[in-house]
């Protein structure tokens, strides 16, 4: 399906876990295919990128991680800055998880997850892992 420069929709944020389940093609990733098609309102945290490549390479080769990589890569990638560090810092989840809400934080948008640290946060759409 062709992705879509229009950023007409919210901006949204995926963890992990949901682009996971995307490229995994699971029976989940249809969830999550129409907010990583539409790139125009797609916010990409770099650790998201980080968590990504490493499970995608070690379950499922090089070039499906690479794959990957240049799919995330038509979003608005986001790297850590010291306005982005300084607020993940204060919200008391694990690294990782701090940097990804708080990019999607700072760039107003949504982020979509299926980790339990996030329920019930401010800005989040939480899908338990079934």
């Amino acid at each position: 399906m062709p992705r879509s420069k229009t950023a007409a929709a919210a901006p949204a944020a995926l963890d992990s876990s949901c682009w996971l389940e995307y490229f995994s093609d699971s029976a989940h990733a249809k969830r999550y295919a129409e907010l990583i098609e539409n790139t125009g309102a797609l916010i990409v945290p770099i650790m998201t990128i980080y968590e990504v490549y490493k499970v995608a390479l070690r379950e499922f080769g090089a070039a499906h991680a690479n794959q990957a990589v240049a799919l995330m890569r038509e979003g608005d990638v986001i790297d850590v800055n010291l306005n982005i560090a300084l607020s993940a810092a204060a919200t008391g989840l694990p690294m990782a998880d701090s940097l990804i809400y708080a990019t999607a934080q700072m760039r107003g948008a949504t982020l979509w997850t299926q980790d339990q640290h996030f329920e019930g946060l401010p800005g989040v759409k939480y899908f338990p892992k079934n």
